[in-house]
């Protein structure tokens, strides 16, 4: 559990300084579940360059509580959480000065998010709080007010969360937080999950990683867990304290995210050298009179592929479709083996190209329909996809037909801005297993949106 907080002050001498307003949201790593934001009369002057940089005056802070009036609910809602703030350091010494003035000694464990920034997004331009939102298409209200910096603040920090692929953050703030974790009974570790579509992350009492899977009902897949009896059920059984997951919203960016974290946290209950998921590929080739055939073959990494399938059978299906979607040859599909025509060709529904009657320029056009269609090779594009809340898109990137990640982009920004679709998008491996994953998924999901970079 974390607390991001923002804290504006009168300025002035070092822990001379005193609080001027108080934002806190308590967030859990995937919503905000309790808040508390209040005017403070800090008992002191203003520095004037304060008063124009915040808004905040001495007039509006002449009735608002003092400090030791809200110190307890500042303690209570930050209790048993990691303290989180831009410039962390600044903000946790303010509190700790105000507490050390009551005679209380105030501890928390913290967050930076300018340090978190620097380290997973690097050579932005600025990483002040404003510079850096606005580089990252995040909407900011009341920019230099507690509320409206704080609530930025916590929409940074849930980016970073999702960059943060190596989930060193949530593995971190498992060891910090002993007491925080879930009962050991498996019950209650199914309560706190959600019914969402995501990746979920099994830890043992150290916070570390021991499995990874991916679900559209993730409270489901867990439950299943727990009441199966395979070997792999007993040992999650048996070692699991805590499961944390990341909604997607996307199907495709949870399998995305499952391929890659697998790979690079190795979970032990994973296999360690997971399988390619794709045993077979869609090939073409020139024949000697000049028509492009296709063929269904095993795949083989040293061969440039259409698409990819997880079995023979299914990516004859797939041919079967496209032969009558796109008026394509059964012989020169590798579906019907012959020496003459096709059968297709005897029913009048191919053109000839079997026996060549009809001309190679007129169908490899269509062959190349297909191809264009379900071979990203050389493109510029994005595939949109649904977000985690209703106003949220998933954008999943391709430059010059290499997967280079996913990012997460509100409905009021334009993600087409090649400098904010940058800075959103979390890179990922181009590898095979990433590409079987968006084609297979592109095949079976026509109404996804496609947009042409």
């Amino acid at each position: 559990m974390y607390t991001i907080v923002d804290i504006e002050t009168t300025g002035g001498k070092f822990n001379e300084e005193g609080i001027t307003e108080i934002a806190i949201y308590k967030y859990d790593g995937h919503e905000v579940v309790d808040q508390f934001i209040s005017l403070v009369n800090p008992e002191r002057d203003i520095q004037p360059f304060v008063v124009n940089l915040t808004g905040i005056n001495s007039k509006m802070l002449r009735n608002a509580p003092k400090f030791y009036e809200v110190a307890k609910r500042i303690v209570e809602i930050t209790e048993d959480t990691i303290l989180v703030a831009h410039n962390a350091q600044f903000d946790y010494r303010i509190l700790k000065t105000e507490f050390k003035r009551l005679g209380f000694k105030y501890e928390r464990q913290t967050l930076c998010t300018v340090e978190l920034s620097k380290d997973l997004i690097p050579d932005m331009p600025s990483y002040s709080l404003g510079k850096l939102v606005r580089s990252l298409g995040i909407p900011v209200t009341d920019r230099h007010r507690a509320s409206g910096d704080a609530l930025a603040t916590v929409k940074l920090f849930k980016l970073l969360l999702n960059k943060d692929t190596k989930k060193t953050i949530i593995k971190d703030s498992i060891r910090k937080e002993p007491k925080r974790q879930m009962e050991p009974r498996l019950i209650d570790i199914i309560d706190g999950l959600p019914s969402k579509t995501g990746v979920y992350y099994m830890h043992k009492s150290d916070g570390d990683i021991i499995y990874i899977g991916k679900s559209k009902n993730i409270k489901n897949r867990v439950n299943q867990h727990f009441t199966g009896h395979t070997p792999k059920s007993k040992k999650i059984q048996a070692q699991v304290t805590n499961v944390t997951y990341e909604a997607t919203g996307s199907e495709l960016v949870a399998l995305l995210k499952e391929s890659e974290e697998i790979k690079l946290n190795k979970p032990i209950l994973n296999r360690a050298l997971r399988k390619s998921k794709f045993t077979h590929a869609l090939y073409s080739f020139t024949d000697h009179n000049g028509y492009i055939n296709l063929t269904i073959d095993k795949a083989d990494g040293r061969k440039p592929h259409i698409t990819t399938f997880n079995t023979r059978q299914s990516g004859r299906h797939f041919l079967e479709k496209m032969v009558e979607q796109f008026n394509l040859c059964q012989k020169l599909s590798g579906l019907y083996k012959t020496n003459t025509s096709c059968f297709q060709y005897e029913v009048k529904n191919c053109e000839g190209a079997c026996i060549q009657k009809e001309s190679p320029e007129n169908y490899n056009k269509r062959v190349q329909q297909l191809i264009d269609k379900y071979s990203y090779k050389n493109k510029n594009m994005i595939i949109v996809d649904q977000g985690r809340e209703v106003d949220e898109r998933s954008a999943i990137l391709i430059q010059n037909g290499i997967f280079k990640g996913f990012g997460f982009y509100n409905l009021n920004h334009q993600i087409n801005n090649p400098e904010i679709l940058e800075s959103i998008i979390t890179p990922m491996e181009n590898n095979r297993d990433q590409q079987h994953i968006i084609q297979s998924y592109m095949r079976k999901n026509k109404r996804l949106k496609i947009i042409e970079l």
